[in-house]
């Protein structure tokens, strides 16, 4: 299983618009691949400004088919006019 934790600076003022699309669109596209275990939002407590995004899939190879899907490739747009910046990490859960 892998996970990947994304987190981003999110443009003052489009916060809540980053939630509504990540519970509306981003969550629900995600959740229909193969391979798809759970996504969480999680938000800074002292920052509302940085979101740290936790995604699992069973593997490499089905977290790249929904990277390179036409779903996700249309809903980055949508995502990207909400954040400055992002940075991804990602892990191999090993227990």
């Amino acid at each position: 299983m892998i996970e990947r934790h994304v987190t981003f600076k999110v443009l003052p003022g489009k916060e809540q618009d980053f939630e509504r699309l990540f519970i509306e669109e981003y969550r629900p596209a995600m959740s229909s691949m193969p391979g798809f275990v759970n996504v969480h939002l999680l938000v800074d407590s002292e920052n509302p400004q940085l979101y740290h995004m936790v995604i699992r899939f069973r593997s490499l190879e089905e977290a790249a088919a929904w990277r390179n899907s036409a779903l996700h490739q249309s809903l980055q747009p949508k995502l990207k006019a909400l954040y400055q910046e992002s940075q991804v990490q990602v892990y191999e859960v090993i227990a």
